[in-house]
């Protein structure tokens, strides 16, 4: 089994993972009502929890589960706050102290590169590979608080990051939205609930890069754009059309994003199999119907990442661990590492 470790953001997370049954236990401990009342994440605090956790975590994992047949450790080294990073790899490396056995650094973006995959695996994990061979080469969106790119899995699991954000990630983009809305936080799911109430054709927001073959993200523009908007409006006019600004704002996220994505489906030329949708963002309704149209008109199968396996979780990390063993480990900068664990060298 391998047990993997998160702590790149918010939440501390604890998996453990059966390559021959999946995945045999996941914990997680959320921090929103910590930050909540700050209306973002506040690293110090972060770390604080992260710190105060992580025992009670393990400590159920073991007991629930136990770390018997565990032959190696995953944790996440980046990208994310690095103080909040480093109790995770400190804590990896302890326990591959006690266990002695080796750590893998997973890259957190790696995590969610294969998340959509999980639920693939966890259908029958003994014919994964073959199944996995029939949807690659793979596009994949990622989006999230943090980030947002494109990237390509050849048929070797090599990975290739084709695009990504030049300034704010989408995720942001909606929490920003949302503060400035007068939301609280995190913000997206609070624009999603009341986007539904309203029209998406109210305001005329920007859809970031403009050329059909520019396959970057940019959503700076956009948050200056409802800024100046809500300048222009009374407070009651805001309350009054909170809704109509939601649903707009909203959708000029989402058609950015679907944009991008039909271009690299395009510039493809029909060599992808399927399309996938992770990270934080990919919880949002009207994102995955729209990317699963996109991936209908092209006769494409569409995998998305389960709700669980979005946010930062270890799940995600134990099976990236597993899942891009082997040539894709140096890939486009998004490498895992591994180190030996002590007294194995």
């Amino acid at each position: 089994m391998i047990l993997a470790l998160e702590s790149s953001c918010d939440e501390t997370a604890v998996a453990l993972f059966d390559p021959s049954r999946g995945l045999a236990g996941e914990w997680v401990h959320s921090q929103i009502a910590l930050h909540e009342p700050h209306g973002g994440v506040v690293p110090d605090l972060a770390t604080r929890e992260h710190l105060r956790t992580f025992g009670p975590l393990l400590a159920r994992a073991r007991g629930e589960v136990g770390f018997e047949g565990v032959n190696s450790i995953a944790v996440t080294h980046g990208p994310g706050l690095a103080a909040c990073l480093a109790i995770g790899v400190a804590a990896a490396k302890s326990l591959a102290l006690a266990l002695r056995v080796p750590v893998v650094g997973v890259n957190h973006l790696r995590g969610h590169v294969w998340s959509p995959f999980i639920s693939l695996h966890a259908e029958a994990p003994a014919s994964f590979d073959a199944r996995l061979a029939a949807l690659l080469p793979h596009l994949g969106l990622i989006v999230s608080g943090g980030n947002t790119l494109l990237f390509r899995v050849d048929a070797a699991r090599r990975l290739a990051v084709l695009s990504s954000t030049r300034d704010d990630a989408a995720g942001e983009a909606l929490d920003k939205g949302a503060k400035l809305l007068g939301l609280g936080y995190p913000g997206g799911p609070l624009i999603e609930r009341l986007a539904a109430d309203g029209r998406t054709d109210a305001f005329d927001f920007p859809r970031g890069i403009g050329r059909r073959d520019e396959l970057d993200f940019s959503f700076s523009g956009l948050k200056t754009s409802l800024r100046y908007r809500l300048e222009k409006m009374t407070p009651a006019e805001v309350e009054a059309r909170r809704p109509d600004l939601c649903a707009s704002y909203q959708q000029a996220v989402i058609d950015a994003l679907r944009r991008k994505t039909r271009a690299a489906l395009e510039q493809g030329e029909g060599a992808y199999r399927s399309l996938g949708l992770s990270g934080g963002v990919a919880n949002n309704r009207t994102l995955r119907r729209t990317l699963e149209a996109e991936a209908a008109r092209l006769r494409l199968p569409f995998l998305a990442a389960e709700p669980r396996h979005t946010g930062d979780n270890a799940g995600m990390i134990a099976f990236a661990a597993w899942a891009d063993r082997g040539a894709a480990n140096t890939a486009a900068g998004l490498a895992l590492r591994i180190e030996p664990g002590a007294g194995l060298a």
